[in-house]
């Protein structure tokens, strides 16, 4: 068992990062407006952007480089536009997942501070993590993390199917009221992540190299493979949760992080019984600290890469100068815009979902190119499913895009 966990690393990671606003508040949020009717979307979305996602790990491990190395191969303007891209977000999305955090801290630990306060106390509280340990701590960290979540979350199912008092259709739907498309775009946007975390988990697959050899190709294949089932799983108990507990429920979810966190558990509870308090408690708030954690420490990594390639040298602590950058910037969205999140937020998931098809086009050109090794090049099968995800990644954005 030991062995079978030196061997995850890199794909714990991309799980961490991806199972949180999409998984807890998106998936949620479907379930309870439309039960299990948006279910194929949750499995098209996963399905076509995997091609996209397993690029990453897939050209990291084969070649000792990054995406952000390829895309500068293939021409400095991706790198660019990767880097406009990211700075644009990157602060939207810290904001975002932390207040979500903060409130189900707020929640789970009964101590009455502002959201800002306790936005900030979890966002040193992720700094110091990340700088006194860096990659080692949060490897190690993100095992015990994802495994508290995955347990912790299929009790919560166990517990919200037993004591269901109706069964739910399943009968699949499409969406036709502006509001029900909007929530459409933004739940596939960021199912089960943004596919530039395909760069992060590029970046996490080189630290893993560098700290055991034994992490081949072969090995990156089978650690992504199995961080990207278990968000898929949970994904789909997040979308349960919603479903048996909220669906008919009457309640209009406030777009406010910390409100809307105690909407959640206090419905769950009110369900499922207040027995169960603490185990909704802790399968939320573990799952969107890790999304934090995460994301804190990507971000940073990508932009202080992007820089050193764009400059052409090695730029000493750029690691921790673009994490204080993104930490004060943070703190000032969330003390000073903290009214207009549920716009930006909006504003992220869409931008997410309508330039998939950048990054989905990027990796696919970088991993057929010359730069991959030829064995390591996707086989037929899988360069099929990279051109039917690209199809439906770029006619979704157009269609929804034709829509406003």
């Amino acid at each position: 068992m030991n062995s079978f966990f030196k061997k995850l690393g890199p794909g714990l990671l991309f799980a961490g990062a991806a199972i949180g606003v999409s998984h807890l508040v998106n998936s949620t949020k479907v379930g309870a407006e439309f039960g299990f009717g948006l279910l194929w979307a949750l499995l098209l979305v996963n399905l076509f952007k995997y091609p996209f996602f397993q690029f990453g790990p897939r050209y990291a491990a084969a070649t000792g480089e990054s995406l952000l190395d390829g895309y500068k191969k293939l021409s400095k303007g991706l790198l660019v536009a990767y880097f406009i891209l990211s700075f644009a977000t990157m602060f939207t999305v810290q904001t975002a997942v932390t207040i979500v955090t903060a409130g189900l801290a707020s929640q789970l630990f009964g101590i009455e501070l502002s959201m800002p306060i306790w936005s900030t106390i979890i966002t040193l509280i992720c700094l110091g993590i990340l700088v006194l340990g860096r990659y080692n701590v949060l490897d190690k960290l993100m095992k015990i993390i994802i495994i508290t979540l995955t347990i912790s979350t299929v009790i919560a199912v166990g517990f919200a199917m037993f004591n269901g008092n109706e069964a739910l259709s399943a009968g699949q739907i499409f969406p036709t009221e502006i509001g029900g498309i909007t929530l459409l775009i933004v739940f596939m946007g960021w199912m089960p992540a943004p596919l530039d975390i395909s760069i992060w988990h590029s970046l996490w697959a080189i630290e893993k190299k560098n700290e055991t050899e034994s992490f081949t190709p072969k090995n990156a294949l089978f650690d992504f493979n199995f961080g990207y089932i278990v968000t898929i799983i949970l994904g789909i108990c997040f979308m349960v949760l919603g479903a048996y507990v909220m669906f008919n429920s009457g309640t209009v979810f406030s777009p406010k992080g910390g409100v809307f966190a105690s909407q959640l558990i206090d419905l769950y509870t009110q369900n499922l019984g207040t027995g169960t308090y603490i185990i909704i408690a802790i399968a939320a708030f573990t799952t969107m600290f890790s999304t934090t954690l995460t994301t804190l420490d990507a971000s940073p990594r990508a932009m202080a890469k992007a820089s050193q390639l764009l400059f052409g040298k090695y730029i000493k602590h750029s690691y921790i100068f673009w994490m204080l950058i993104l930490v004060f910037g943070t703190i000032i969205i969330m003390t000073q815009f903290l009214s207009e999140m549920s716009s930006l937020i909006r504003i992220a998931t869409v931008l997410s979902f309508i330039t998939a098809p950048f990054y989905a086009i990027s990796n696919y050109i970088l991993i057929t190119s010359k730069h991959t090794p030829k064995e390591w090049q996707p086989k037929t099968n899988l360069r099929i499913l990279s051109w039917l995800g690209i199809l439906f990644l770029t006619g979704f954005s157009l269609w929804y895009l034709s829509r406003f």
